[in-house]
């Protein structure tokens, strides 16, 4: 079963998406942690991406899209995947399904964790994360046990330039631009549910399983 998560910055999308990934048994696969891991490895897509990096540039959709593409080309995914953070605009929709298509494959559920601009820049504000590890905290959710140190690797913990208030509404209105044909696109195949995420992780996780159960009875969850 291949389940794609759509949602605004702070819905949640990258935590439910790891999770749900257990529970279900599937590959959960993350753009940001693709490039990160292409990037590591030093792949020729990585080292193109790396180019872009060094000079403070964007990594263009072109470079993620083939990341992605070969990712859901392997063999552990041929069963289905959790994707998060993809596709972000209309023209990587339609990438995802001519890749999906060449493998005799299609996207079967994509749920939009649907969250309030209050609940995004509670999340966001007060996310911290760390410099070492990439580990994400939240200074009233999910406090470190150590103030500003990671429980995982000790490294130092700090807020996002991009995690401000005004910056976060910002990022909101971009979002909301880019996301709305996406949304109308999922809409029209039919595949797309959405869910009222401004709940806590696990009564969200929670409906997310329903969801899943409901489209795909088969599935052992």
């Amino acid at each position: 079963m291949r389940i794609i998560l759509l949602g605004p910055p702070g819905a949640g999308k990258g935590t439910q998406a790891k999770t749900l990934a257990q529970e279900i048994k599937l590959p959960h696969i993350s753009t940001g942690d693709l490039l990160r891991k292409n990037v590591s490895q030093g792949t020729s897509l990585g080292k193109q991406a790396q180019d872009f990096m060094n000079k403070g540039a964007l990594v263009p959709d072109e470079l993620v899209n083939q990341m992605l593409t070969e990712r859901i080309s392997l063999p552990d995914a041929q069963e289905g995947f959790i994707l998060d953070g993809y596709p972000r605009n209309l023209a990587q929709a339609g990438i995802l399904d001519e890749a999906l298509k060449k493998l005799g494959k299609q996207v079967d559920l994509v749920v939009y964790l649907d969250t309030s601009e209050a609940v995004v820049i509670q999340r966001l504000s007060g996310r911290l994360v760390c410099k070492n590890c990439g580990a994400n905290f939240h200074a009233t959710n999910m406090p470190p046990k150590k103030a500003m140190t990671c429980d995982n690797c000790g490294g130092a913990l700090y807020q996002r330039s991009d995690d401000k208030e005004e910056t976060i509404r910002k990022r909101l209105e971009v979002y909301r631009d880019e996301c709305a044909p996406v949304i109308k696109y999922y809409q029209a195949k039919g595949t797309l549910q959405r869910l009222v995420a401004d709940g806590e992780a696990n009564k969200v996780l929670v409906d997310i399983v329903k969801l899943v159960r409901k489209h795909h009875d088969s599935l052992k969850v």
